[in-house]
């Protein structure tokens, strides 16, 4: 008797089937291309109840269309196969924002405000920390991984982030264009940056385990609660993450907590030095100013980069900005739009000689100044500041009068400012006139008999203008104006009583 261990496969075969032995593959019935089935049945209205009669009628002794069915089954379970992914310690972060909402109350209005539910967790323990943001922006990305590292007192080697537009902003599988905040903020922590592939969320299964978990036993935890802040939100989420983390395993021994004790936490890389803080990294061109606007902010750069385009990094305290690698601005960070930032060095010449000669004056510059010249030069400089002008106004005056040093001298100055202040005729004029005829030198009552005029006949004097007003009272006052009125063709003269033609009509003046 022979023994079967040395039958091939061709005499077994014969053995067991021998009916089909020697017969072509054309006899044999033979199943569907279930590849371009699943393809087919994409399509809309396309079922397996068509393709398996299609089939029957090239193949009329073909299978009946339950064991097709089950075929079918069995052929996509092949194709859908799952990794079993293992993940070193202190390697992998995996991070996310769950698709549930959560929702707090504004106190002041009312109003309902909806936010966000960040979730990251580390490979090889799936311990796992939970914030809620405002949005999903990449200040939120960022701040979330900053304060997750901080949780987990220590960095790991890789970040595997969704493709969100705050973490990429073009998406590729072998070298994926990064936001440069997240960019920034990863080399800040020394941790490199792999996202997961475009739909493909078995690429970062452990944190989608731990956003289902997280949206079981945070979100749905709090959906009855009422929170009046993030802050009051937040609070409450940590008391939860930490009851999450310490939940058992169901089908192994510990908990997240143990797990990430015993394994992970030693594996971790050591925080860095310092406390991070989000950067907003982005470029600008140089206007014709000589100045950036980001968001409304204006800064200024040397005016020799006017026209060009710039990086800037901006953080809550200072803007920095670059041009190819190189800085070439510094600025504290403005927080009120109507007052740019700007330097004198990034200045031309002639731009700054016209800042330091009219804009940077203040009052109280204008008056330490005019104290160095003079007690009276102060003096006059205070008057001209208490006026009722436009400040641009004043102290255009008050640089004029500190300039007229330059030329006359601070004694001179002292001298005639001294003069217009007897005369209460303080003005850049006024001083510059008595400067020109050495007023300052001649006695003030000489000053004031120049001044005034001298008495002869053809002054009319204070009567003459007290008798007009006493006659034009008298017309008004009487009942008959009309015939009390002088003649339309003739003037009465005041002084001589004469009635003469009215030079007004003549044409002729008095």
């Amino acid at each position: 008797m022979e023994n079967l261990s040395d039958f091939d496969e061709e005499k077994l075969l014969e053995l067991l089937f021998p009916a089909q032995v020697g017969r072509p593959a054309s006899e044999i019935r033979p199943l569907p291309d279930f590849s371009r089935w699943h393809d087919e049945l994409k399509s809309k209205g396309m079922t397996i109840g068509l393709l398996w009669e299609n089939y029957k009628q090239n193949n009329p002794d073909g299978f009946n269309y339950s064991y097709i069915c089950e075929q079918y089954r069995h052929w996509l379970k092949k194709q859908d196969l799952v990794m079993k992914q293992y993940h070193r310690a202190g390697e992998k972060l995996f991070s996310d924002f769950a698709g549930s909402k959560l929702s707090y109350t504004d106190p002041h209005t009312g109003e309902v405000i909806t936010c966000h539910l960040f979730v990251a967790a580390l490979g090889a323990s799936s311990y796992t920390y939970a914030e809620a943001f405002a949005n999903e922006s990449s200040e939120s990305w960022c701040n979330g991984h900053a304060n997750a590292f901080a949780f987990f007192a220590g960095c790991s080697e890789l970040i595997i982030p969704d493709n969100a537009k705050g973490v990429v902003t073009k998406p590729s599988i072998y070298e994926p264009d990064l936001n440069p905040d997240f960019q920034h903020m990863a080399e800040f922590f020394g941790a490199a940056v792999i996202p997961a592939r475009v739909k493909r969320p078995r690429d970062k299964a452990t944190v989608e385990a731990a956003v289902r978990v997280a949206t079981m036993w945070i979100i749905a935890a709090l959906r009855h609660r009422t929170f009046f802040s993030l802050f009051e939100l937040n609070a409450e989420i940590k008391i939860l993450l930490d009851k999450l983390n310490n939940r058992p395993f169901k089908k192994s021994p510990g908990s997240r907590k143990i797990l990430f004790e015993q394994v992970e936490r030693r594996a971790l890389k050591p925080l860095p030095e310092g406390k991070y803080e989000y950067t907003e990294i982005g470029y600008a061109k140089v206007g014709q100013g000589y100045h950036i606007d980001i968001e409304g902010f204006c800064y200024s750069v040397p005016y020799q980069y006017t026209g060009q385009k710039v990086e800037y990094r901006l953080n809550s305290r200072t803007l920095e900005v670059f041009l190819q690698g190189r800085r070439i601005a510094s600025h504290a960070r403005l927080w009120i739009k109507d007052k740019p930032r700007t330097c004198m060095e990034h200045m031309p010449d002639n731009h700054r000689h016209y800042q330091e000669q009219f804009v940077d004056w203040t009052p109280s510059k204008l008056a330490a100044s005019a104290k160095t010249i003079g007690e009276s030069v102060y003096q006059a400089v205070v008057n001209i500041l208490k006026k009722h002008q436009h400040p641009e106004q004043k102290h255009r005056s008050c640089i004029g009068v500190l300039r007229l040093a330059r030329t006359w001298g601070n004694e001179k100055l002292n001298l005639a400012c001294k003069r217009s202040i007897e005369l209460n005729a303080c003005s850049y004029k006024h001083i510059k006139l008595i400067l020109e005829n050495a007023g300052y030198a001649r006695p003030l009552a000489a000053n004031l008999q120049l001044a005034r005029a001298e008495s002869h006949e053809n002054v009319r004097g204070p009567q003459y203008y007290n008798q007009n007003t006493n006659e034009e009272n008298e017309n008004a006052n009487s009942p008959n104006i009309g015939e009390s009125a002088p003649n339309e063709t003739e003037w009465h003269d005041s002084r001589t009583g004469d009635p003469t033609t009215d030079p007004r009509r003549a044409g002729t003046a008095l």
